[in-house]
């Protein structure tokens, strides 16, 4: 997974927003070369494997 901080990124941050109250912006906040410490917090909070994790996101 790439996302970008354009368009890519930005609406599927705001739809994992509204599907998943538990989040937080900084929660999704991408960084280039962090995506694992991202998807890694997202694991944890969401009960999801990182697996899981990109097919969520490619789907949204």
């Amino acid at each position: 997974m790439k996302p970008e901080k354009g368009g890519y990124w930005k609406t599927r941050r705001e739809k994992l927003l509204k599907m998943h109250k538990g989040l937080s912006q900084k929660d999704l906040d991408f960084e280039v070369g962090e995506e694992n410490a991202m998807l890694a917090t997202l694991s944890t909070k969401l009960g999801k494997s990182k697996e899981e994790l990109l097919k969520l996101i490619i789907m949204l």
